[in-house]
């Protein structure tokens, strides 16, 4: 009938067959086919499943497991052998190749000697009683000189390299340190432990575990990294557990000692220290200051939380010289330290909801489109605050529906590797590209915790600081408008006394020829004036007149008519197209339009004013070929307040024009390269457009009055 140790050791053995099994046909299946320690892996995991079942159904002492062993262990010594090739050293193996050759003499002499020293006949009978010592010498070297081999295999690795062995070498380490330690007891205690014997079985299938992890460069990557929960409550039980052992121990001591009060020192200590742990292990400032010392020493994050924080101030936080990038690309810099991308954008929407290009960092090369994004993806990121890898994305993995919305360009750029919104409030501020980093990885949980924090704090910084150029532009437009009241009152006061000339000169001038020249200047000098007067007053109370119908080519025909005595100007086509518009303003609008085209172009370069429709909309193209303007001039300067590219303009014009035409229910686009010229479009709509626009206006009101 079997013992506890025998029925231990079959069962292990048995689970030990299993597992080793499982993990050859693993191997076999799934392991990268090119890795040069494949062959001797797979002869390793066969002999081992082979040893165990041997040792199972033949029981440990028998010669055909020491055979099964030696087996096992020549396989194991050539998959080290082999593993210093996978790690490109296959010439530095030279000065160990010493050891491996005399651990591989050792293996291979142990069957025949232990055969001699087991025949126990004649003179050897007084030698054979030193067989089992003998043999424990033996495995002990034979796990001492692997475990050198293992140490130089791994320390003498690159970072890489260590990253890809490390499997392989913790499983190695593990079966040749636990047959040391199993040898070291036989050898000193002249007799095997049983326990310790039986469960190599199962040892040999943890070994085989991480084995086969590493026949894939996919799994070898993997990490075992427990959660604080489980740690700590692992780390409870440790203590909790080598408390109880100290209780025992200090009994048991007291009770070796002796005397009278034996009996009642050891109910003494053990009320003691009960009490003791049941005040001390639940306070809170025991736990705080394990939690502290647990997070301190045990724990090792991929950031270092306060250093990232430190650079992320400096980088927000730098001085706005007039060398200083601006808090735009600084933003993007401060989010890409983190994740050690190159490179990165900051896409923003526009009133459209729509995202476009504001600011590169390291980036110059990457083409992006005009329209970078559209309101669909804004929108998403927006409601969801998703980080979206590209790498999923490129794998079709869709998160939280964003897959739908991501732009062509983003995922064809290879080095496009994750998005990252910035939320302030519910609202989408804006959206970082990051590159991806020089060295590959994957997005992991904490890339995700931490950049959707960083991410946060940018958006607010960014809304601030558009709140503090909203107060400033608001400002500026205020000082514009006192300068405007005291610009209108002067002109008034100039209209008032030529007036007053027309008059008197009407009653005192002698010459009725030069009477009559003087009238009509003067009239046209004050009734433009008058005009003038009349018009900067009527902007000042934001008036302005209903549009009605609307002749864009003969407005076309007007302007260049009046702007061909200084400057040639074109209309390409005067089919008549009818749109609804304010005829004074919009002229006011075209003729700054028309004037900056004149401006930028060379004087016999002509400028072209171009009529189309399409049956809902009417447009008017200014065409130029002059300077042109940069994209991001395009994008932050053109139509922003008291920015010029003219020297001494007010830079109010094009701003003026968006809003006056903005106004009448129209849009003013732009299309401009640099050293080619550029193209202004103002779009207005026709007035059948308006009229069903209005009559289906009408007819939903009342039927949700008669509803």
């Amino acid at each position: 009938m079997l013992g506890p140790e025998g029925a231990v050791l079959i069962a292990a053995h048995i689970i030990g067959a299993v597992i080793t099994g499982a993990a050859a046909v693993w191997v076999q299946q799934f392991g990268e086919r090119t890795r040069p320690e494949r062959v001797p892996l797979l002869a390793a995991l066969v002999t081992g499943a082979v040893w165990c079942v041997a040792i199972a159904s033949l029981g440990a002492a028998h010669p055909a497991v020491e055979l099964a062993a030696s087996a096992r262990n020549l396989a194991l010594l050539m998959l080290l052998y082999r593993l210093f090739a996978a790690d490109g050293r296959a010439q530095s193996v030279r000065p160990v190749r010493p050891l491996l050759v005399t651990l591989v003499a050792l293996e291979l002499v142990q069957p025949a000697w232990l055969a001699v020293f087991s025949v126990g006949s004649g003179n050897l009978t007084a030698m054979a009683s030193l067989a089992p010592e003998m043999a424990a010498v033996l495995h002990m070297l034979t796990a001492i000189g692997a475990l050198l081999l293992l140490h130089n295999l791994y320390l003498g690795a690159s970072p890489a390299g260590q990253h890809l062995l490390r499997w392989s070498v913790a499983a190695l380490t593990a079966l040749y340190a636990y047959d040391l330690n199993l040898y070291a007891i036989a050898y000193f205690a002249s007799g095997e432990p049983g326990l310790l014997v039986g469960l190599r079985g199962l040892v040999f299938a943890g070994a085989a575990t991480g084995l086969a992890i590493a026949a894939n460069t996919a799994t070898a990557t993997l990490e075992f990294r427990p959660s604080r929960a489980v740690t700590f409550h692992t780390i409870s039980l440790l203590v909790i557990g080598s408390y109880l052992a100290l209780m025992v121990l200090v009994t048991k001591l007291i009770g070796a000692v002796g005397g009278d009060m034996v009996r009642t020192s050891q109910i003494v200590f053990l009320v003691a220290a009960s009490l003791a742990a049941i005040i001390w292990l639940p306070s809170k400032s025991f736990r705080g200051w394990a939690k502290v010392k647990l997070v301190k020493h045990l724990f090792q994050h991929r950031y270092d939380y306060r250093e990232e924080w430190l650079r992320f101030t400096r980088t927000i936080g730098r001085g706005t010289d007039n060398d200083a990038a601006s808090l735009a690309e600084r933003s993007v810099k401060a989010l890409a330290d983190i994740t050690e991308s190159p490179a990165g954008l900051l896409l923003t929407p526009n009133e459209q909801a729509e995202l476009e290009l504001t600011a590169r960092w390291c980036w110059p090369t990457l083409e992006v489109p005009a329209l970078a994004g559209d309101y669909l993806l804004s929108g998403n990121l927006e409601r969801h605050g998703t980080i979206v890898a590209l790498d999923e994305t490129r794998a079709g993995i869709d998160r939280c529906g964003e897959l739908a919305h991501i732009p062509q360009w983003l995922t064809e750029a290879e080095d496009v590797w994750a998005l990252v919104p910035l939320i302030h409030f519910e609202r989408l501020v804006g959206v970082i590209v990051l590159a991806r980093p020089r060295i590959e990885r994957q997005l992991d949980w904490e890339d995700f915790d931490l950049l959707k924090v960083v991410g946060q704090q940018l958006a607010s910084y960014l809304a601030e600081q558009a709140g503090q150029e909203a107060l400033m532009e608001a400002s500026r437009f205020d000082e514009f408008n006192r300068r405007m009241a005291f610009v209108m009152h002067d002109i008034k006061n100039l209209a008032s006394q030529l007036s007053l000339l027309a008059a008197n000169a009407e009653r005192h001038a002698e010459n009725p020829a030069f009477r009559a020249d003087m009238l009509v200047t003067l009239r046209n000098s004050s009734d433009k004036l008058a005009a003038l007067l009349a018009r900067l007053g009527r902007y000042s109370q934001g008036a302005m007149h209903e549009p009605e119908p609307l002749n864009l080519a003969a407005l076309a025909a007007r302007l260049a008519e009046r702007f061909r005595a200084v400057h040639p100007v074109a209309l390409t086509r005067d089919e008549p197209v009818w749109v609804m518009a304010d005829a004074e303003a919009l002229e006011q609008a075209l003729t700054h339009l028309v004037q900056n085209a004149i401006d930028a172009s060379d004087p016999a370069a002509p400028v072209y004013l171009d009529v189309t429709s399409d049956g809902l909309i009417g447009q008017i193209a200014v065409i130029d070929a002059g300077c042109g303007m940069s994209p991001e001039f395009i994008r932050t300067g053109l139509f922003k307040p008291f920015v010029s590219s003219k020297y001494g303009g007010f830079g109010i014009g094009a701003y003026e024009a968006r809003e006056v035409i903005k106004a009448m229910g129209g849009r003013v686009t732009v299309e401009s390269r640099e050293g080619i010229g550029t193209r202004f479009a103002v779009i207005l709509p026709v007035p059948d457009a308006v009229r069903m626009f209005a009559t289906g206006e009408n007819s939903l009101s009342q039927t949700s009055e008669v509803a």
